[in-house]
Order: structure tokens, then C-alpha cells, then sequence
């Protein structure tokens, strides 16, 4: 939530927060790294990969929060 409020609403003017599942055979390639502090963990996922993860999303993907320029706190 914090990359979405305080990191992209700056810098594009929005910020979502999603859930979904993806396959661990798929996420078993990649490994995990701090995204700006220890605090905020995540693969990355190069770029040519995209189709792939596109592909071993499981299920739908859930919107859990949504932030812009127009809310305070």
C-alpha cells in the first residue's frame, strides 16, 4: 500500500494494490528483492518474461486498493 500511495500516486497520479496467485513453478525462476527498502519485498520480473507470467496467473486478479492525486491520508 505504501508503494501505491506515497511512491506512484506522485509519480503518475494513481496507485492500485492487487491480489492474485501465481504459479510456483513459475515464480520458483526468480528471486526476491528489496524494492526501495527492506520493508517492500517482490520479484522482479524481467520484461521478455511477461507473456510467461502473464500465463501462470492463477485465477482472477483483485483490485484491493486504489489511491490518487485527490485523497489525503
Amino acid at each position: 500500500m505504501q508503494i501505491a500511495r506515497d511512491w506512484n500516486v506522485p509519480a503518475s497520479g494513481a496507485g492500485f494494490v492487487t491480489r492474485f496467485a501465481v504459479l510456483k513453478s513459475f515464480l520458483d525462476r526468480y528471486r526476491v528483492e528489496h524494492a526501495g527498502s527492506k520493508a517492500h519485498l517482490e520479484y522482479w520480473i524481467p520484461a521478455e518474461d511477461l507473456d510467461d507470467f502473464n500465463k501462470a496467473i492463477v485465477g482472477k486478479i483483485e483490485v484491493t486498493a486504489a489511491f490518487d492525486k485527490g485523497m489525503t491520508g
